[in-house]
C-alpha cells in the first residue's frame, strides 16, 4: 500500500525519496538539533522522555534506534533505561557523525554504537533486540510497510515497539494555528537556521500527510505488531505509539 507522505520528497523529482531525504539531513546535520528545539519550543524534549518511560517497565537490554539522527533519544535512553546495548541507525553519515561526536562528549560511546543503514533493508539479524524505537524518523520512510515489517523481523517475540511521530492537530482552533505555523513560521525559521530553502517546508508537509491515530494502528497490526496503543500530547502535535511483537 502507498501512503500520501511516501510520495512526499523534499527536492522533486531529482532522485528517489530515500537518496534525497539522506541528501537533506547531511545538509542539516549540523543545524538540526537547535532547529529541533527551536521549531518545538522545547516541549520536543517532554515528548521524547514520555516515549522512554513507556519502555522502563520492560527494561530492554538491546535497543534499535531507528532514524536516529543525532543521537538524541539513543542517548536518553542509555541515561534513563541503562541497557547493555544501542545501535543508532540512520541513512545520513553526517547525522550519523554528529551522534558519534554527541557520544563521545558525554561518556556513552561504550553502550551506544551507530550504524548507516538503510530501514527498508536492515542487515541486522532476526531476532536481536529487545525493543525498537523510532523518534520523528518514521514519517521519511520511503516505503513504510516495508520498514516496520524490517523493525519486527529484528525483535524479538515479546519485544516492544516505540514510535515518537509529529502530527498534524486536527481540531480548531489547533488545527488553524499549526497550519500557519509549519507553512509560515517553520519553512522561514528552517531557512535562516540551515539555510536549505526545501527541507522545513518537507518536514511540515510529511506530518499533515503521515497517517495517524487508528489509521497507524491498523497498519502497525498488519506489520505483525500485537497490543498496539496510542496517546497523543500537546493538542495532537505529537503521537506516541507502543506495541508488542
Amino acid at each position: 500500500m502507498t501512503y500520501r507522505q511516501e510520495e512526499i520528497t523534499p527536492y522533486g523529482n531529482d532522485g528517489t525519496k530515500g537518496e534525497q531525504v539522506e541528501r537533506m539531513f547531511d545538509g542539516i546535520a549540523h543545524s538540526y538539533d537547535l532547529l529541533n528545539h527551536t521549531l518545538s519550543f522545547g516541549i520536543d524534549k517532554h515528548w521524547r522522555k514520555a516515549a522512554i518511560k513507556s519502555l522502563t517497565p520492560h527494561a530492554p537490554k538491546h535497543i534499535l534506534d531507528v532514524a536516529t539522527g543525532t543521537g538524541d533519544f539513543a542517548m536518553l535512553a542509555a541515561r534513563e533505561l541503562h541497557p547493555e546495548s544501542i545501535l543508532g541507525i540512520d541513512l545520513s553519515d553526517g547525522m550519523l557523525q554528529v551522534g558519534r561526536e554527541k557520544t563521545a562528549r558525554a561518556g556513552l560511546e561504550k553502550t551506544i554504537r551507530f550504524q548507516k543503514e538503510d530501514c527498508l533493508r536492515l542487515s541486522l539479524s532476526d531476532n536481536a533486540f529487545d525493543a525498537v524505537m523510532v523518534a520523528y524518523g518514521i514519517r521519511n520512510f520511503e516505503d513504510l510497510d516495508r520498514g516496520l515489517s524490517e523493525m519486527c523481523r529484528v525483535m524479538k517475540p515479546g519485544g516492544r515497539l516505540v514510535i515518537i511521530e509529529l502530527t498534524a492537530p486536527r481540531r480548531f482552533p489547533m488545527k488553524q494555528l499549526f497550519r500557519l505555523y509549519s507553512h509560515v513560521l517553520m519553512p522561514a525559521l528552517g531557512r535562516l537556521i540551515s539555510r536549505d530553502n526545501k527541507a522545513y517546508a518537507y518536514l511540515p508537509a510529511t506530518m499533515e500527510a503521515f497517517p495517524q491515530g487508528e489509521e497507524m494502528q491498523q497498519i502497525l497490526s498488519r506489520a505483525g505488531f500485537k497490543e498496539v496503543r496510542f496517546k497523543r500530547y500537546t493538542f495532537g502535535l505529537s503521537t506516541l505509539y507502543t506495541a508488542t511483537k
